[in-house]
């Protein structure tokens, strides 16, 4: 079992953004910009391009009006789009905040929040779902 299955089922703890049957997104506890966002499907399959079909095209439905939120929220041109996935075995994409190109460097130094930022950042996502 993932890291990030074991958030899916509660037995770890996450700053989570949303959710339904078939994904969860919730804070990267080691962002590289603030509202730094991981979407994930529910199934745990290693590699993006092995997700199902008809995951592939529902996580950008599912993950847009996240990006939407964070774009909104944070000082930021547009949301990034992104997937490494060599850190966890576990498929999933991270949306970033972005006004140039370097903002997207997941080898940068990481930014350290307490858990009531996390919160307020969680909170501000949240509130611009609705």
């Amino acid at each position: 079992m993932t890291i990030f299955s074991k958030i899916i089922a509660g037995q770890v703890p996450s700053y989570k953004i949303a959710e339904n049957d078939r994904f969860f997104a919730f804070l990267d506890i080691a962002p590289v910009k603030k509202g730094h966002t991981l979407v994930i499907p529910k199934i745990e399959v290693d590699k993006l391009f092995d997700v199902p079909d008809e995951y592939l095209a529902d996580l950008l439905v599912f993950a847009r009006p996240i990006a939407k939120s964070i774009e909104r929220n944070f000082h930021c041109n547009r949301v990034s789009i992104i997937t490494v996935g060599l850190e966890v075995p576990h498929a999933h994409v991270h949306l970033i905040p972005m006004n140039r190109t370097q903002d997207m460097d997941l080898t940068a130094r990481k930014l350290s929040f307490s858990p009531e930022e996390f919160k307020e950042i969680q909170q501000a996502i949240i509130a611009g779902l609705s």
